[in-house]
């Protein structure tokens, strides 16, 4: 799953088709990493996900701890510098979960359980999918909002994207409505199928849990 998040991270970040970051499908987006960078250019930053989550944030696309010291060395631990986009990641999560969670148990709840066991697994992983895809859809701006500021740049040394909601609005400004949902075609590619496999995990190993313990 991470490649599809480094693609979608790409595309939040471009700005324009003259961006030289810019990629024309996403099809282009893996051929281009792919030829540039090599395979393990779809796996920057996976180490960061594996220790902490709001830190990683920050390092996701060069390389690892290096990368996370230097950041430290030059623009400290606060909101401008390791936890650049704090807010935005607070947001992303927040609404995710939010409708993640609320639209899986609420449907749940309405759909009535199958006693079939293949077709009741069906059941769960299709809400599972459709409540990822949905958190997914509401909360990408939020995702492109954290890209942006903790992204490089347009101007080497200037800061323009400094507030989650700033950046939103800039970012609708100047490229319009759609730019918010950049990177949103890997984002549900990831958060869907993997939203419904977190759900289905948790579901059968806490049935489980009941019946023997």
């Amino acid at each position: 799953m991470h490649p599809l998040d480094v693609v979608k991270t790409r595309f939040q970040i471009q700005r324009c088709a003259t961006d030289p970051n810019s990629y024309k499908s996403l099809g282009d987006s893996f051929r281009t990493i792919f030829r540039r960078e090599g395979l393990f250019g779809f796996y920057k930053g996976v180490l960061p996900p594996i220790l902490a989550e709001t830190p990683k944030r920050a390092v996701k696309q060069p390389s690892t701890m290096s990368y996370a010291r230097h950041i430290i060395k030059t623009e400290g631990l606060g909101l401008q510098g390791l936890n650049k986009g704090f807010t935005a990641t607070l947001g992303r999560h927040g609404v995710f979960n939010m409708v993640y969670f609320g639209f899986y148990y609420n449907v749940k709840n309405i759909i009535p359980v199958n006693k079939d066991p293949t077709l009741e697994f069906l059941r769960k992983f299709g809400i599972g999918l459709l409540s990822g895809t949905i958190a997914s859809v509401i909360n990408i701006p939020f995702d492109v909002a954290k890209s942006r500021i903790q992204g490089p740049q347009p101007v080497p040394g200037q800061i323009k994207y400094r507030t989650c909601f700033k950046t939103m609005a800039t970012v609708y400004q100047e490229e319009g409505f759609l730019a918010l949902y950049k990177g949103l075609l890997p984002k549900i590619m990831r958060l869907g199928p993997g939203g419904a496999v977190m759900l289905l995990v948790y579901e059968y190993t806490y049935s489980w849990l009941q019946k023997n313990w």
